[in-house]
């Protein structure tokens, strides 16, 4: 029986979650991506706290959620809030999605604002 696509996601992401860990000085930038939405949180695993959030569901959302551009401006929302936070740098975790089209556009627009991967 072939393995589904969600399982598929779950696999690569346990295969990631194994080596990449969020500390206080270095949280981990989670991203998820869905078919309407994408979303990002800033979390320190050591303390189990979400330390930053933005989504195109927040005040920064545009009308095409679902495009590079609402992308982009998600990943310089994002690292606004970090850099106002005082985060400078992050690892970045793509929650087993695959590095490709709007992921890869809120990590490039994230490190174009000033956050270090």
């Amino acid at each position: 029986m072939a393995i589904q696509r969600s399982e598929k996601r779950s696999l690569r992401r346990a295969r990631v979650r194994r080596t990449v860990r969020g500390t206080e000085n270095r949280p981990r930038l989670s991203v998820y991506r869905s078919l309407q939405h994408i979303y990002v949180q800033v979390i320190s695993d050591v303390s189990g706290r979400t330390l930053a959030a933005a989504s195109t569901q927040s005040g920064e959302a545009l009308k095409n959620k679902r495009n590079l551009d609402a992308a982009k401006a998600v990943g310089k929302a994002i690292a606004a809030k970090c850099l106002a936070s005082g985060i400078q740098s992050v690892i970045f975790d793509r929650n087993g999605f695959l590095y490709h089209g709007r992921v890869k556009a809120l990590a490039d627009a994230a490190r174009e604002a000033g956050l270090k991967f």
